[in-house]
């Protein structure tokens, strides 16, 4: 997966509030998944995964609907992005693992 940013975490945070809770540790690891894949996609083949993008977060993300970027006063939202933050520790310290 490429470099992760604000905007990636945003991103995906804001894809998650359209997700019903139960849900949203599945997909943000799904989009985390997606954006590992792409990235190993564009590194072997030199052009964009033809479903997920260039490789970031923020690409795998914005293949759904997003919800408006609300501030950080959203309680919710707040959840969603410590959920996203949650989930690419875990996935990084995985790989360290490896």
């Amino acid at each position: 997966m490429r470099p992760v940013l604000h905007g990636d975490v945003s991103s995906a945070a804001r894809v998650l509030l359209r997700v019903p809770r139960t849900a949203r540790a599945a997909v943000c690891n799904k989009m985390i998944d997606e954006a590992e894949a792409a990235d190993s996609h564009v590194r072997r083949f030199g052009t964009l995964h033809p479903l997920f993008g260039n490789g970031s977060l923020m690409s795998s993300a914005r293949k759904r609907i997003l919800a408006d970027e609300p501030g950080f006063d959203d309680l919710d939202y707040c959840a969603c992005f410590e959920l996203v933050l949650r989930c690419l520790t875990s996935f990084h310290l995985s790989r360290r693992r490896s």
